[in-house]
């Protein structure tokens, strides 16, 4: 039996397919690592944008009351004492560009290329600030929370198997004695002045502590042992502490979140100048105003390296 048979050319089979295919409005991005020192430290915004230096005071009081006698005229005299700290104020920027053409075919397609770009300039300059939030800037003289100067160090004792530091080799009870130990560095080396509300460690400490149990007769992990006994104590994980430590080992630290402790001053977080136009493209400058972290009781914070 003859039949007719239609063949198609590869031009016409690519015009039907395209005509068959679904574009979803969901678009799926590369994921990055997440930036935490927006949500780890408190982030204020004391100085106004045009603020070229931020200043802050601290006082000490001098001098004792005594017991004394009717008709006294020794009476001890007290006073205060006080200095100041300063530190500049600087700009992050970067910029983003568009061409007429890329314009008109962005409103061809669908697609706000003007937003995706300047989300990926602000994206930039927030990358900056968390990097200078937990490393600083050394040239600049901008300390950073990882190694701000003061900060107290404790010692991790070396009692896992064949007397390493790491968790992977230490006991749960061990395990505790380094979480308990940190704390202490705090608050016994204050003399309870200063109580640390929190605690950051690498994502695998915290999966380690949060899925290893006390003990096999016991279904309490580590992590729900410790906060039962530090119910006040948070604890998350950062990921700059993988490698903090002292020859790129892994570090956990504590500290006191509140303002009254810790800064991370951000006067302006993001700003979009005028387009400048050359030829038939756009080039938009863009820049955001930190000052990084600033610890204003560096005895508050404590680090141990090994774990």
């Amino acid at each position: 039996m003859n039949m007719d048979v239609a063949h198609l050319d590869t031009g016409e089979t690519v015009f039907f397919k395209r005509q068959l295919e679904v574009i979803l409005s969901q678009t799926y991005d590369e994921k990055y690592k997440p930036l935490k020192a927006f949500l780890a430290f408190p982030v204020t915004s004391e100085a106004p944008p045009a603020a070229t230096e931020m200043t802050w005071r601290s006082f000490k009081q001098y001098g004792l009351a005594k017991i004394i006698a009717d008709y006294a005229s020794d009476f001890p005299r007290v006073d205060i004492g006080g200095t100041e700290q300063s530190r500049k104020l600087f700009e992050i920027g970067d910029s983003f560009g568009y061409s007429i053409m890329e314009i008109r075919r962005a409103m061809m397609a669908g697609f706000d290329l003007e937003a995706r770009r300047m989300k990926t300039a602000r994206d930039a300059i927030q990358v900056k600030m968390n990097k200078i939030a937990w490393d600083g800037v050394t040239e600049k003289n901008i300390p950073g929370f990882l190694d701000y100067p003061g900060i107290t160090e404790y010692s991790v004792p070396a009692t896992g198997t064949s007397t390493t530091k790491t968790w992977s080799t230490k006991t749960a009870d061990q395990i505790l004695v380094d979480l308990n130990g940190l704390l202490n560095a705090v608050i016994v080396g204050t003399n309870g002045i200063e109580v640390p509300t929190d605690i950051l460690m690498p994502l695998e400490s915290l999966r380690l502590i949060q899925t290893t149990r006390v003990s096999t007769y016991s279904d309490t992990t580590i992590y729900e042992f410790f906060k039962k006994t530090n119910p006040n104590v948070n604890i998350d994980w950062i990921p700059e502490l993988d490698t903090a430590g002292d020859s790129s080992t892994k570090r956990f630290m504590c500290y006191v979140k509140d303002t009254n402790h810790i800064h991370f001053e951000i006067p302006m977080s993001f700003e979009i100048g005028e387009a400048d136009k050359e030829a038939f493209s756009y080039s938009i400058p863009c820049k955001g105003t930190c000052l990084g972290i600033v610890v204003f009781y560096p005895q508050s914070v404590a680090y141990g390296d090994g774990i």
